[in-house]
């Protein structure tokens, strides 16, 4: 380490933390995200960058615009930055390519890889020249001096550019998005963090970013498993590193991706006057008496990417609004689009609500579940307040739901 290496390394609060043989963590963390793409992330994240010392130096993603000083402050604790021989995109989301321009224009790397989507979207996202990027291509392996780097393309996963880089030597799997999980920690490894924190903050990156290509991550895994890779570490672009529970992580995205559906039913609904409320709870109550579980999620007090999270492993999605200018309630209609865009598969549900006169908001829930291929058992619109005629009507919506969901065959675990 020169001179002028050792005294930022003194100089700085910043420290790379080593991963293994060859490679560092040199990320940032954001304490204060609360909000990514409309998804709740109360506990902040991260923004992964690793740098592979070889013969060649490389450095793996890089991070959000802002923090571009604190990447090259744990660069810094390691290597001159200087130093850098390649940069690898993995991902052009700005959360992973934000600074890329600027270190570009400051290291001027030999050479700057991505995936061929990869290459056409930093171009266009930076208005870059056309041979600032230069394409790998999917299954090539390269000698970065005597560390060899295999591509895999991850199509969709969630961009079109997503790719996998794998380190041969160390065994190190650099995922992109996948496998993450917004969660800001001074810990970088996921065997120093609470297991049940993990689970919850994976389960719920994957239910509302990664949910829509469901499919192809099924597909996907099923392509990792068959090139019989070492993997003694996936680095991903969020949250901490897998090195202990791999198998887990893999697993777990498996049986997410399977939407494997049980007998829980997630009651959504706002409400004006408490007259969808009732009737909420009588719904519920009859789901209860059928057998189903139920998790109730009054909008005043869950967030969209909440509801998102529950429905992941539900069977049903039932949703109440009251009419507002002959329109669904705001909060209601905001948690529609967000879960239509979510294309959660294999559901049953129903629609209700209280209305003064118009009534048009259970119309328009339905249509929108069906929208969604929502297999719905039924609906129901209340004027004004439910008498008691009104709420037993609801207890027996309640109850055909959960007769429906409780025919079903029960899953299995793979």
């Amino acid at each position: 380490m020169s001179s002028m290496e050792k005294a930022t390394h003194l100089d700085s609060p910043y420290h790379a933390v080593r991963v293994s043989e060859h490679v560092y963590w040199v990320g940032a963390i954001d304490w204060s995200l609360r909000d990514f793409h409309g998804y709740a992330t109360q506990r902040g994240t991260t923004y992964n960058a690793f740098l592979v010392l070889g013969e060649k130096i490389t450095l793996i993603d890089t991070v959000k615009a802002p923090f571009k000083d604190e990447l090259l402050a744990r660069i810094a604790s390691v290597i001159d930055p200087a130093r850098i021989d390649y940069i690898i995109s993995n991902h052009a989301e700005m959360d992973h390519s934000g600074c890329l321009p600027a270190l570009i224009a400051e290291l001027k790397p030999e050479k700057v890889y991505a995936s061929p989507n990869g290459v056409k979207a930093l171009t266009e996202h930076f208005h870059l020249t056309p041979d600032t990027v230069t394409a790998i291509s999917d299954g090539e392996t390269l000698a970065l001096g005597e560390l060899h780097f295999t591509f895999l393309e991850t199509r969709m996963l969630h961009w079109p550019d997503s790719m996998f880089t794998y380190l041969v030597e160390d065994g190190v799997l650099f995922s992109n998005d996948a496998f993450g999980m917004h969660l800001a920690t001074t810990e970088r490894f996921d065997d120093e963090i609470d297991p049940s924190i993990l689970e919850y903050e994976a389960k719920t990156y994957f239910a509302n970013i990664l949910l829509p290509y469901a499919s192809l991550i099924t597909k996907l895994l099923a392509k990792v498993g068959g090139l019989g890779l070492t993997l003694n570490a996936i680095a991903t672009d969020h949250g901490p590193v897998w090195r202990s529970d791999i198998h887990g992580a893999l697993a777990r995205y498996g049986v997410w991706a399977a939407q494997q559906r049980s007998t829980k039913a997630v009651i959504v609904y706002d409400t004006m006057w408490e007259s969808t409320a009732k009737m909420a709870r009588a719904i519920s109550e009859g789901l209860l008496e059928g057998g189903a579980t139920v998790k109730f999620l009054p909008l005043n007090s869950s967030h969209r990417s909440d509801v998102a999270t529950e429905m992941l492993d539900a069977g049903a999605l039932l949703v109440g609004s009251p009419t507002m200018n002959n329109n669904l309630f705001p909060t209601v209609a905001d948690v529609l689009t967000y879960l239509k865009g979510l294309r959660p598969q294999g559901l049953v549900g129903a629609a209700f609500g209280s209305y003064g006169w118009g009534g048009e908001a259970v119309k328009q829930i339905e249509e929108i579940l069906s929208a969604m291929h929502v297999e719905l058992v039924g609906d129901l619109k209340v004027k004004y307040v439910p008498d008691a005629a009104a709420l037993a009507q609801c207890h027996a919506l309640g109850l055909a739901v959960a007769e429906r969901l409780t025919a079903r065959p029960v899953p299995t675990a793979s």
